[in-house]
Parts: C-alpha cells; sequence; structure tokens
C-alpha cells in the first residue's frame, strides 16, 4: 500500500537517484522533476501529495517555485538547502513552503517531516469547534473555509490548522512550543521562526489592521492567544 505520492525536485540527478530509492524504500510513490519548471509542469499530471523541492536550481530556483506552487495550489511542500540560517529558512516559509530542512538531513528526520507535513489537520482537537462566527471573522472548521470582513480569505493548509489550534484554545496564552508540536508534530518546538512568518502572514489575510491584531494577539515571551 502507497504511503502517498511525492515528487522530488532536484538538479542533481544522483540526489533524485537516492531519494527515489529511499522513498521507495519506505512505501512511497516517486516523480521526478529537473527544474522548477518541469515541476510545475507536472504537479497537474502528477497529482502528488507533497513535493520535495531543492532550495539551489539553475532558473526557477525553490522560492520561485515554491511560490508558482503556493499561487495555484495547497500541496505540502519542503524546501530542502544546505543553507542553514534563519534567513533563508523564513524566506523559504514567507514563500509558502510548509517545512524546511538542512542538508545533510538524516532519512529518519526527514520521513518525520514528510509525515508531518502530509497529516492534514494535526491541530483539530478532539470536542473542538466546528465553527466561529465573530463581528468580521467566520471560520467553518469542517469545510475549512475562512471569510474576513465578508470577503472570502484562502489560507494554506499550515495556516488554517494554526488558525484552528488558536480559535479552539481561544482567550488563552499558547506557547510556542505547543503550538509547533499541534501543528507540525511532536519533533518540532525549537523553531520560532515558522511562527513569527506564518502568524504574519494569517494576520494579514484576517485582521483589518495587522500591525494591530486584535484576534491573534502576542503573549511576549511565551506565544499567542485568539481573543473573540
Amino acid at each position: 500500500m502507497s504511503a502517498g505520492k511525492i515528487l522530488v525536485v532536484d538538479d542533481d540527478p544522483q540526489i533524485r537517484r537516492v531519494m527515489r530509492a529511499t522513498l521507495v524504500a519506505h512505501h512511497y510513490e516517486v516523480v521526478e522533476a529537473r527544474t522548477g519548471e518541469e515541476a510545475l509542469a507536472r504537479i497537474p499530471e502528477e497529482m502528488p501529495n507533497l513535493v520535495l523541492l531543492d532550495m539551489n536550481m539553475p532558473g526557477m530556483d525553490g522560492l520561485e517555485t515554491c511560490r508558482a506552487i503556493r499561487g495555484g495550489s495547497e500541496i505540502p511542500v519542503i524546501i530542502l538547502s544546505v543553507r542553514n540560517n534563519e534567513k533563508d529558512k523564513v524566506a523559504a516559509l514567507d514563500a509558502g513552503a510548509d517545512d524546511y530542512v538542512t542538508k545533510p538531513f538524516g532519512i529518519e528526520e526527514l520521513l518525520a517531516r514528510i509525515r508531518a507535513a502530509m497529516r492534514r489537520s494535526p491541530a483539530s482537537p478532539e470536542g473542538g469547534p466546528r465553527t466561529f462566527s465573530g463581528a468580521d471573522l467566520e471560520i467553518d472548521f469542517d469545510a475549512r473555509t475562512v471569510r474576513a470582513r465578508g470577503k472570502d480569505v484562502r489560507l494554506t493548509p499550515k495556516e488554517f490548522d494554526l488558525l484552528r489550534y488558536l480559535v479552539a484554545h481561544a482567550g488563552r496564552p499558547v506557547t510556542h512550543r505547543e503550538l509547533l508540536q499541534a501543528v507540525w508534530g511532536p519533533d518540532y518546538g525549537d523553531e520560532p521562526e515558522y511562527l513569527r512568518v506564518f502568524i504574519n502572514q494569517v494576520r494579514k489575510k484576517i485582521e483589518a489592521n495587522p500591525a494591530q491584531p486584535k484576534h491573534i494577539v502576542t503573549e511576549p515571551w511565551v506565544g499567542y492567544r485568539f481573543v473573540e
């Protein structure tokens, strides 16, 4: 039984061969692309469940490719890169990536990240709210739809899961670690830059004034709190 289909995008044929052998051994179907342009063409043809995307490619690089993917799809994207600094991680997340893995990486770490990214709704607490309705914000958690100030808002899966967890725990501060582990999985907890990027993205989409948010407020040195 297939664990899912993964599109591996890398200009290095040796890396693609290694990734294919490893992923197939763990029951994933694998399709390949050598360039960002080829990846964009293959996604509607193959309908993969996840994209592993190299950051550094000739022509359309990983960031450009990720933005293009995110412009028309909510498919999970994991960026792979030799760069290990916060600036590059933030740039990748800001481009719409769900995760960022630094080369060289252990295969068990990568597999855990893949499972976390492909888990559609990890942040859905048992018995949580089905809907939320406020003066300027409406959320249907079953349909995964959001309306802000009367207009439909499109959130990525990770943005939606983050918002859902905050709403489910409205009124109390939620720590950085709790949010990371609820939305990304138990292997996370020390990636505060992830939250900064995603919280800013959600605020831009649902808040009337993202610079002075009234729904998602910052709890200094602790985390975030959703205000009804």
